[in-house]
Order: C-alpha cells, then structure tokens, then sequence
C-alpha cells in the first residue's frame, strides 16, 4: 500500500484545523475523515480501520494522550501523529512514553505534515519484510 493510500482520521475540536486538515490530506490523496473529539473517534475506530490517527493534543473532555492511550492499547497497529500549538517538553514525553509516532506543530506546515506521514508509510512497509 502506497503513502498515498493511507486512510487518516483527522481529531480536533477546533473547526477550521480540522476541515482544512482534512481537505488537504485528500488533496493529496489520502482518505481523510475528519471528527471534533477523542470519544468520536474512538467510536469511528470501533468501524472503520485507519493508518493514521492525526489528533490535537488539547482538546474538551477527553486530550490528545488520553486518546493516544486508548488508541495504543486497542489499536496497536494504528500510528498516532500528535499535533500542538503548544511545544511543552512534559507533554511531548509524554505522548512519546504513550506511543506516539510524531509531532507537528500548530499551525500545521502542511509540506512538514507530508514528510511526516511519508515516513510513518515507509516505516510501515519496511516493517511488513
């Protein structure tokens, strides 16, 4: 499966992060789904299988690393891409800890985003041989 094949579920409650997220991951061909919370994704996950989950870390109800904890323990074979405006070392450890594939900062570069992706796919593939 190509980079460009991936499925990505976009997760932030901000609106416009999300649709813009969203409308450039399938302009670059990806399928991208977009929710506003941890717990709608968490529902979409129970259905519908991705690659990648691209989640805000600050978010209402349930953060980024409480999903990215629940993501590791029931989907373990889906990489958690965490995005943040806020470049706080204590929650980059601590996502990293979680399991968190990568980071990228807000607001999203999104020629940053897509070499983020491009090596989480091409260390998938390596990992299938």
């Amino acid at each position: 499966m190509g980079f460009a094949k991936y499925k990505i579920l976009v997760v932030d409650d901000e609106e416009n992060s999300r649709v813009c997220l969203g409308k450039l991951l399938t302009q670059a061909g990806y399928e991208a789904t977009c929710v506003s919370s941890g717990h709608e994704a968490l529902s979409y996950l129970e259905h519908h299988p991705v690659n990648i989950v691209l989640s805000d870390i600050r978010m209402p109800d349930m953060d980024g690393l409480s999903l990215l904890n629940e993501i590791h323990v029931h989907y373990p074979e889906t990489r958690v891409v965490m995005v943040t405006a806020h470049g706080e070392v204590e929650t980059y450890l601590e996502a990293v800890n979680l399991g968190a594939s990568d980071f990228v900062h807000k607001p999203v570069r999104f020629n940053e985003l897509k070499l983020v992706l491009e090596k989480l796919s091409i260390t998938h593939a390596l990992q299938l041989f």
